[in-house]
Parts: structure tokens; sequence; C-alpha cells
């Protein structure tokens, strides 16, 4: 079945939503929309994890203690709840048996005959190799698919980010080239692996390969 045309959608088709759980080795995976309660959370694993997430993190203004404290947060929700009202983005936190454990942003949605977008994420150092990140990725682009209704979704990751590759390649992602010099990280321009999937690709879904693979179970 085509989508319906982008004039007949919603403002922000897809927005708000929650997803999940499905289970992984890590625990119960969920995720829901990001809220301004989540300040707290979100600094304090930020600001602990600083030598875990700032190698991989396009370079922003000023020192990654300001960028990350609890205060700067609400500048950071308004922004991204005022681009998802907008449909031009999809911001979800991302939750570990109920507990706060990362973000994932379907981000720079463009809709009428492209409709494609990419996906960023991070996840706390506590939960890696747990499979949470691969299963927010999943519960993500399978919704990105259907309610959202987006046809193509791609990821930029460095070469030595060897962990989220292994992520983008167990949900199924594919490479398809390098950027060279594509994005300021850590004071320096750096290249960059592009991998994507369209619809046609993901076949029965995300959620459901992991599943098949035995990497999540249904709950």
């Amino acid at each position: 079945m085509q989508p319906a045309a982008y004039d007949l959608e919603s403002r922000h088709p897809g927005w708000p939503a929650r997803l999940g759980p499905i289970r992984v080795a890590a625990g119960d995976v969920a995720v829901r929309p990001i809220r301004l309660r989540d300040a707290g959370d979100w600094s304090r694993i930020r600001l602990r994890d600083q030598e875990h997430l700032e190698p991989w993190e396009p370079t922003g203004p000023g020192p990654w203690r300001d960028r990350n404290s609890y205060w700067s947060w609400p500048a950071q929700w308004t922004a991204l709840r005022s681009l998802a009202r907008r449909g031009q983005c999809l911001p979800y936190t991302i939750t570990l048996d109920g507990e706060f454990a990362g973000q994932i942003t379907v981000g720079n949605v463009i809709r009428a005959s492209l409709r494609s977008a990419w996906v960023g994420y991070w996840v706390s150092s506590s939960v890696v190799k747990g499979g949470v990140a691969t299963a927010a990725v999943a519960l993500v682009v399978d919704h990105a698919f259907s309610s959202a209704g987006l046809h193509r979704i791609e990821a930029t990751v460095r070469p030595e980010n060897t962990a989220s590759i292994k992520v983008l390649t167990k949900a199924g992602f594919r490479q398809e080239g390098l950027f060279k010099r594509y994005l300021d990280v850590a004071g320096d321009w750096r290249d960059h692996y592009c991998y994507a999937m369209t619809v046609e690709e993901s076949g029965p879904g995300l959620v459901a390969r992991l599943v098949a693979a035995g990497r999540a179970e249904y709950l």
C-alpha cells in the first residue's frame, strides 16, 4: 500500500508515540517522548560519560560541562519538541527497565517525494553491550517506516566507532559509502561512513528480525 499523500497527513505523523518494550540481554527496552523532567538523569549520565560520548558527537560551543548541565536541558527539550510538533524530527528517550538510559532521535525529516531522515542515538556507558541501542534503533526505525510514513533512514558514524557500527549492522543497515571530512567532531573534520535502509529492505520489521535472530523477545 502506498503511503498517504503528504497534504493528507497530520502535521507531525508518528509523533508523539511510545514504543516497546522488548526484552534484550540488558533488560526491557522501551522508547518514549523526551520530557522536561529528564533533565536530572540526562545531565548526570552525560557529565559522567564525557569520555564515552564526546569522541563521537559533533563539536559544540563551550565546554562539555556547560553544554550538558542540568540547566542546558530545558532549551534543548524546547527546541526538539518544537521541531517534533512541526513534523521535522522524532525525539525520544531510551529507557531500560523503566529508567533513563539514553536518547534516540529521527532528525531532518523531509517528506513529499523524498520521505527521508537520519537516526542518531547514544546510551549510557553502563548499558553498552547489552543490546539496548540496537533494540532502540529497531523500535524507532520500525515506527518511522510505519506510523511516521518515511521511506529511507540513514545514519552516519565515524569509522573508528566500532560499537555504533555493530549496532547498525545488527539492526540491518547497509553501508553506502564514506563521507570525507563530513562533520566537525571532537574539534576536527572527521570522515564518516553512511549507513542506510529503505522500507523495502526492512522486511517484516527490524524488531521481528531481532526476535527471529534470538537477540530480543516480545513482551
